[in-house]
């Protein structure tokens, strides 16, 4: 198999996984690419925050051939699969940073058009995502966008909720059996994989190991009025929900 062929597998390998939690994955990044376009034109300048492997920049750059895109992650698994896939393309680049310390804007050279991201920050407790919210507010341009695609519920209707929610497991178990793999399997074969096994344990020392189950819960945020609300303390002049499915939201904020 060739090197090229490989980070294509595990690209594809990736995406799957996280189908297996979000069946409308592709739709949300739709409604997000929508939202680019509508405020940054067919050629954004966009930072792809906490990039994993670079699915928002993959679709952002089939979408939109003019775009540029810098991807930042601190997932040294990650991002070596992110520079694989995408190596030899001088519209990306990827920079290696910690969203926990405030230095992590010294990574990139804003201001951007649009900063995107899906399904990372609800790793973050409360308070150090408020102070997320306003370095990334920092590093928009006026008029620049912000959207979020995360775990966040409604509480309002917890019976549609539950419903929701029971829909989706019933999914998740008819594809599990059908060889579809969850978060710790598909690191387990990521440990395996001879060319990224040590990277794999750096990664297990530096943001601990998937395969042994989830991280404890702390303060962390669950509502999507708490990240409007946070989004609008921090200064940003609008927010509001744009989609929202089971448990997922996306959520803009504009400079």
């Amino acid at each position: 198999m060739t090197e090229t062929l490989a980070w294509q597998t595990w690209q594809d390998s990736w995406d799957r996984q996280q189908e297996w939690y979000m069946p409308d994955r592709e739709e949300r990044f739709r409604v997000m690419l929508d939202m680019v376009e509508a405020l940054a034109g067919p050629e954004p300048r966009v930072l792809d925050l906490a990039c994993g492997t670079g699915s928002i920049t993959d679709r952002l750059l089939k979408r939109f051939p003019g775009a540029r895109s810098t991807g930042l992650d601190y997932d040294p698994v990650l991002l070596t699969m992110a520079r694989g896939h995408f190596e030899g393309d001088d519209r990306v680049e990827f920079v290696t940073a910690d969203l926990t310390d405030p230095a992590w804007t010294d990574a990139v050279n804003g201001p951007y058009d649009a900063v995107v991201t899906a399904t990372a920050l609800h790793w973050l407790d409360a308070e150090p995502l408020r102070v997320l919210y306003g370095q990334i507010r920092g590093v928009l341009k006026d008029g620049g966008v912000f959207l979020n695609a995360d775990h966040m519920t409604d509480e309002s209707a917890p019976r549609l909720n539950a419903a929701a929610q029971s829909l989706l497991t019933a999914r998740q178990e008819r594809a599990k059996a059908e060889g579809a793999l969850d978060w710790g399997t598909w690191w387990t074969q990521v440990a395996d994989d001879p060319a990224l096994s040590e990277l794999a344990q750096r990664r297990f020392e530096m943001l601990g190991d998937p395969r042994k189950g989830a991280r404890p819960v702390g303060d962390r945020p669950t509502t999507t009025q708490w990240h409007l609300d946070a989004l609008r303390e921090r200064g940003f002049a609008e927010a509001r929900q744009l989609w929202c499915s089971h448990c997922d939201a996306l959520v803009a904020a504009l400079r």
